[in-house]
């Protein structure tokens, strides 16, 4: 940052408004049993990224919306330095360092705004990001940034939460080389945001939305639901999509779309340092315009002993080239699956009426719930309802014990699935009239925000039975 701008008073005539007059943050934050301890008797406090449950819990985080275009990746391994004078700040951080967004980053919190920041400073090398709060008026806040870029490497970036809504200030202070100004109130989703744009890589900013479709168990129909998800979103929905099948042994993505490609999703993963770009759009396969194919190998012949990095660092790259990304994982329970569940912008839960697939299925959705406090919870799809003579447990008993109301209910429809599978073949290619096709439409709209149309059947097709 810099300091060289000159103060004038003209600069601070302009009308503003004070937001903290009437404290909008406090809002919030839920009651909790015990009184938060005196900043005053902390003075420094860190955040415990490792620290799974907190007294204190915002009530209502802002979700990403689905017609915003793109999804959130991690932060870099980048060092965190947050000044506070209200303790909501705090508790706002703490929730922010908990979440999947900042798993990388390193957050310490300290009590006194700007002038413990410029002690720390003076004593310290600088952090990659100085987030510092302030109450102050326009005039002095400005004088305190001059005085903290004194102390300050050019490179560190510096975010600022004031309590002046001002553009004049703005503007000050973005000429002293300010990389963000915020006035409250907002969420924890609002801050990470923010902060992830000042480290974005300005050569490839853009990441697709990761949606991970996983089996409570197997046998559920995952891989199924995946791949007429991912041909919804892009024949119907229109967007563009890439379906990655991450079951290199049994994987069922090529059979599915009739396709028999030289190269998968193997090739990419025992070579991560080589999938770029470039490398990627070779080896997809193209199932449509729109809808792209990663496909598994589908072999036992060779045992891969893939490191969990690489089904990460792949996952990335697929990210930066697609609007929307599908994730067909495999039903296992590993590191990798587990970051890779917690890293998606969105999970798909499949599940049948069954014990089992309630206890399984409840285990995945609890703990995602823990580890992505700030996103949308799991949606949970029950497959194959329905199933003659089959003893099943109630739909509505099984939300209310899995504790998540299902998204979408497939009924046991065996023609129209086997149709499809014999044939290469989605079924809404098969039958777009079918409850389970309309279904798995109303889902890709939910993802998406965009309406897909319903589709009826003509009359000559009605009497002809098809």
């Amino acid at each position: 940052m810099s300091n060289e701008k000159t103060l004038r008073e003209s600069d601070f005539e302009s009308d503003f408004e004070d937001v903290f007059a009437n404290d909008p943050m406090s809002d919030l934050v839920l009651p909790v049993e015990e009184p938060v301890n005196d900043t005053a008797s902390e003075p420094s406090v860190m955040v415990d990224l490792d620290t799974p449950n907190r007294e204190i819990e915002y009530d209502q985080p802002i979700f990403a919306s689905p017609e915003e275009s793109g999804g959130d990746v991690m932060l870099p391994a980048v060092s965190i330095q947050v000044f506070y004078e209200r303790d909501e700040t705090r508790l706002l951080m703490e929730v922010c360092a908990r979440d999947r967004r900042m798993g990388r980053a390193t957050i310490e919190a300290h009590a006194g705004g700007i002038a413990a920041a410029i002690d720390f400073m003076r004593q310290n090398p600088s952090p990659n990001l100085l987030l510092i709060e302030s109450t102050a008026r326009s005039a002095q806040l400005i004088g305190q940034i001059d005085s903290l870029a004194e102390h300050c490497d050019e490179t560190v970036k510096v975010m600022v939460i004031g309590a002046i809504n001002d553009i004049s200030l703005y503007r000050q202070l973005v000429a002293r080389g300010v990389s963000e100004y915020l006035v409250p109130p907002f969420q924890p989703l609002q801050i990470m945001r923010s902060i992830s744009s000042l480290f974005t890589d300005p050569d490839a900013p853009f990441v697709g939305k990761q949606i991970s479709v996983v089996g409570a168990k197997g046998g559920v129909g995952a891989s199924t639901i995946a791949h007429n998800l991912a041909w919804a979103l892009a024949e119907n929905a229109k967007v563009n999509t890439t379906l990655v099948d991450l079951d290199l042994s049994f994987g069922t993505t090529a059979l599915d779309f009739n396709q028999e490609p030289t190269q998968t999703i193997a090739d990419a993963l025992l070579q991560p340092e080589r999938a770029d770009d470039a490398v990627i759009e070779r080896l997809l396969a193209k199932a449509s315009d729109r809808l792209s194919l990663f496909t598994a190998p589908a072999s036992i012949g060779q045992i891969m002993d893939i490191p969990d990095e690489s089904y990460l660092s792949v996952i990335e790259v697929v990210r930066r080239n697609v609007p929307y990304l599908v994730l067909d994982l495999p039903h296992v329970w590993s590191r990798w699956v587990q970051r890779t569940l917690v890293a998606s912008d969105e999970v798909i839960v499949v599940c049948q009426p069954d014990l089992a697939s309630l206890r399984n299925g409840k285990n995945y959705i609890d703990q995602l719930k823990a580890a992505r406090p700030n996103d949308n919870p799991p949606r949970l799809i029950i497959n194959m309802s329905g199933v003659p003579k089959r003893p099943e447990i109630p739909v509505k008993d099984f939300g209310a014990a899995i504790g998540i109301e299902p998204e979408v209910i497939l009924p046991f429809e065996p023609e129209l699935f086997g149709t499809a599978a014999n044939n290469g073949q989605m079924i809404s290619e098969t039958d777009p009239t079918a409850r389970s096709s309309q279904a798995i439409d109303h889902l890709a709209s939910l993802l998406t925000g965009r309406t897909v149309e319903l589709q009826q059947k003509s009359l000559i097709k009605k009497l002809l039975g098809k």
